[in-house]
């Protein structure tokens, strides 16, 4: 053999032998488990129930297997036996027979499986194929979207994450469990109730009543908690956060879509240190108070509240930003003031009732989910000011304002009435009204009803027990051991002990 022929039997280019699969990429599929799923359905009578709801007919990534699977669907349905000669009778009726390569290939689905006995394994892989799909083409549709230079990178975002919350919600089920280990996991939480001196099973709130009442705040309940403007609701809730990070070390999380965050760091600055917050937004203090701002102020460095102000919050970004609490800092309650200025962006709505009802389902569901309480502030519509008497100044569940969805979804409903801000000064019996609020418990899936009274401090933004060690004094309450006065030295400081005895 010549030289020549040697070269070019060397430069002769080989023969390709890699698939179009090696170099490329194709959808995520299972095409072999799927005719097995098919024709298992075909060879069981009771296969159906194993993975009607695991599967949809979209899950099957062939058009053909699509078809078939919806036929089976149908007769399902119409509880009618599932087998080789049904099918083909359905698709037949369907006109669709031939799109699934007729009788033959109905019968050769079934000649590819002995039985059903591994078909719920089988479908959870095939729907996992369709869920990378969608995720797949998910993805695709952000990316071109944000090559696109007209679109609103905050509008894309918003739409990404209801899409993926769409996704999430249609593909994870969640698996029934046997009554078994849901009863010891409910003697276990009475056995750790039994043990506290309290008695009780959930979050200490710091408001012995309220507490007696509810046993503390659950987990996966969602607690509303609606008043109308200037009742105190921002102040509740923050006297009870401030009770539950200081003196329980529960770590709370607050979004506030009305307040900025020095607003609110302010108006805890005001509960804690028992300064007039006018004083604190134009820093005109005594020196006393001054000591008593640095005193008492410590107990809110290192406390584990986390706050959140981001305005016009939605369900979407609600729900990232609370796993991410949960998972890093613990976070053991959240705290949405409030409700109504929340939005459900990316999705279409007919009116806002319809979009208020899709929020609150939206806070119970991620409260089921994170397994923690939430509480969310609601505003009340007009109807309690149209009311006459003082019983009638009192709040309904009628009053919840935007949706009687919120009533619905919600575990508990609790309204803040004080009767002082309609000028009732006095209850039937003669007894002063002055500075007192009640928690009128409305709704309470889990337990039971009532009134609780509180203390209301304005001048402090804070609500307090109303056994507090407070006494009255020309009609205002004052504190017994209040920890400065305008004659108090600057080398003054009381016993750390009598602070810690002040509930705030």
């Amino acid at each position: 053999m010549s030289e020549t022929n040697k070269n070019s039997r060397r430069t002769k280019p080989k023969e390709n032998s890699t698939s179009l699969a090696e170099v490329g990429k194709i959808q995520p599929q299972a095409r072999e488990l799927e005719e097995a799923v098919i024709g298992a359905l075909m060879l069981e009578k009771d296969a159906y129930s194993l993975v009607s709801d695991i599967l949809k007919p979209e899950s099957f990534y062939d058009p053909i297997h699509q078809t078939i699977y919806t036929a089976i669907v149908n007769l399902a349905i119409r509880q009618a036996p599932v087998d080789m000669l049904t099918v083909v009778e359905e698709l037949r009726k369907a006109g669709e027979l031939d799109v699934v390569g007729g009788p033959v290939y109905i019968a050769q689905l079934t000649e590819k499986v002995a039985s059903a006995a591994h078909i719920e394994f089988h479908a959870r892989i095939i729907a996992q194929k369709y869920l990378a799909r969608e995720l797949i083409s998910f993805s695709s549709q952000v990316t071109n979207k944000a090559f696109d230079e007209t679109s609103d990178v905050d509008d894309l975002m918003q739409e990404a994450e209801s899409r993926l919350f769409e996704i999430s919600q249609r593909n994870v089920k969640k698996d029934v469990t046997q009554i078994n280990p849901v009863i010891k996991e409910a003697l276990n939480l009475l056995e750790i109730a039994a043990n506290r001196p309290e008695g009780l099973s959930g979050l200490q709130t710091g408001f012995t009543s309220l507490d007696k009442i509810t046993s503390g705040w659950q987990n996966s309940d969602l607690v509303i908690i609606a008043a109308r403007p200037a009742m105190g609701k921002t102040a509740f809730v923050l006297s009870m956060a401030k009770n539950m990070a200081v003196s329980y070390n529960y770590p709370v999380a607050l979004f506030s879509l009305e307040m900025a965050n020095v607003q609110l760091v302010n108006r805890l600055i005001v509960n804690t240190c028992e300064i007039p917050g006018e004083k604190i937004k134009n820093g005109q203090l005594a020196p006393y108070e001054w000591e008593q701002l640095d005193y008492k102020i410590k107990e809110l460095y290192d406390a584990p509240i986390f706050i959140d102000d981001t305005p016009s919050l939605s369900v979407f970004e609600l729900r990232t930003k609370a796993r991410r609490l949960v998972r890093e800092h613990g976070i053991k309650i959240i705290i949405i003031d409030y409700l109504q200025l929340m939005n459900a962006s990316g999705m279409t709505y007919g009116s806002r009732e319809q979009e208020v009802s899709m929020i609150s389902r939206s806070l119970k569901g991620l409260a089921k989910e994170l397994n923690i309480p939430i509480i969310a502030l609601s505003q009340l519509n007009r109807g309690v000011e149209s009311r006459t008497g003082s019983e009638g100044k009192r709040p309904q569940l009628s009053d919840l304002r935007e949706s009687g969805a919120i009533e619905q979804d919600a575990d508990m409903v609790c309204f803040i009435h004080r009767p002082e801000y309609y000028k009732i000064l006095e209850d039937d019996k003669g007894n002063s009204l002055i500075g007192l609020a009640e928690i009128i418990i409305a709704k309470h899936r889990n337990g039971a009803t009532g009134d609780v009274q509180l203390r209301f401090k304005s001048e402090f933004a804070r609500f307090q027990n109303v056994n507090d060690e407070y006494a009255i004094e020309g009609g205002e309450y004052t504190s017994k051991i209040s920890s400065f006065t305008q004659n108090s030295t600057a080398d003054f400081h009381p016993d750390k002990t009598d602070i810690n005895e002040v509930p705030f």
